[in-house]
């Protein structure tokens, strides 16, 4: 059976592609820089030390009467998020040296309890609304201060699952990071840096109490990047659910969730590669209401090595 080939990079090349996308789409609307929402999470910290990276190469050479390009970093802890983010947050805005700012919003989030108290019924629609509220403070953040809106979704969530907020973290200008996958923002991370703590952290949108994004789907985003590659690559439902690649991987998955949830969310390789499928229409479907424009960047194909299967 055909391999399934999945990218790779040249870190350097890239970061500086990313950087340049950057760049030129601030200058182009005349900002003074980004605003970015700092979690604490892989993706976030590596959208953000990108950005960083690229506005100190282009104020290197200006003189220093012109005015240089400035990231900013909001930090915007709700009630649900753990101590352990917000100082994780804090750490890599030290680390970038950018000028940062905490705002809790829990009174703003127990403000909507006057006009959205349904949403509070649910878990799912109150960790929605949390979302919304926090684009609502960073576009406004943005726009204040003449500054562009930066997104932090990769590829694997953004455009592999559409798994986002509408108008929440998906309201962005711009989405530097939305060309990598997962594993390559994990590796983007460790080129630029970033500590262990962070860029090996279990991903969670910290919207709901408990969340993680594997338990939410019942599978690693390992497992969206293959089978959305494959899609890419002409494989159908059918191949994709009996590919060498696909199956051992998934297997493994609905042991993982078993073992750690005492529970199955899914029976079978091909309900996986179902559920994929239909979130990745889903994506689809997102993308032509809100799609923010993605940088140009270059990455290699070649077959999987026996230890990657």
């Amino acid at each position: 059976m055909k391999a399934i080939t999945l990218a790779r990079m040249d870190c350097k090349q890239v970061c500086e592609e990313i950087g340049d996308f950057v760049n030129a789409a601030v200058l182009e609307t005349g900002s003074s820089g980004c605003v970015v929402g700092l979690s604490g999470g892989v993706d976030s910290s590596t959208a953000a030390a990108l950005i960083k990276n690229g506005f100190d190469r282009h104020n290197a050479k200006l003189a220093k009467r012109d005015q240089k390009l400035e990231l900013v970093g909001y930090i915007l802890p709700s009630g649900i998020n753990r101590t352990q983010d917000e100082g994780d947050a804090e750490s890599v805005a030290a680390f970038l040296g950018v000028r940062y700012e905490i705002h809790r919003i829990e009174k703003l989030v127990e403000s909507y309890n006057s006009t959205n108290p349904e949403a509070f019924d649910s878990n799912f629609h109150k960790g929605n609304m949390i979302s919304r509220i926090r684009a609502n403070v960073l576009s406004t953040k943005a726009a204040t201060e003449n500054k562009t809106l930066a997104g932090t979704g990769n590829k694997d969530e953004d455009f592999g699952i559409g798994y986002y907020t509408l108008f929440g973290d998906g309201a962005v200008h711009i989405s530097p990071i939305a060309g990598l996958p997962k594993r390559l923002v994990r590796e983007m991370a460790a080129y630029l840096g970033l500590d262990k703590q962070i860029t090996q952290r279990e991903p969670t949108a910290g919207l709901e109490p408990g969340q993680s994004d594997f338990k939410d789907l019942g599978y690693d985003y390992d497992v969206v990047e293959l089978i959305t590659a494959g899609l890419e690559q002409g494989f159908y439902k059918k191949a994709l659910g009996q590919h060498e690649q696909i199956v051992p991987l998934i297997e493994k998955q609905i042991e993982k969730y078993n073992k750690t949830y005492g529970s199955s969310k899914f029976t079978s390789v091909q309900e996986v590669v179902e559920d994929v499928m239909e979130r990745h229409l889903q994506a689809k479907r997102k993308m032509k209401i809100l799609s923010p424009p993605t940088p140009r960047i270059t990455l290699s194909y070649e077959n999987p090595s026996e230890k990657d299967v």
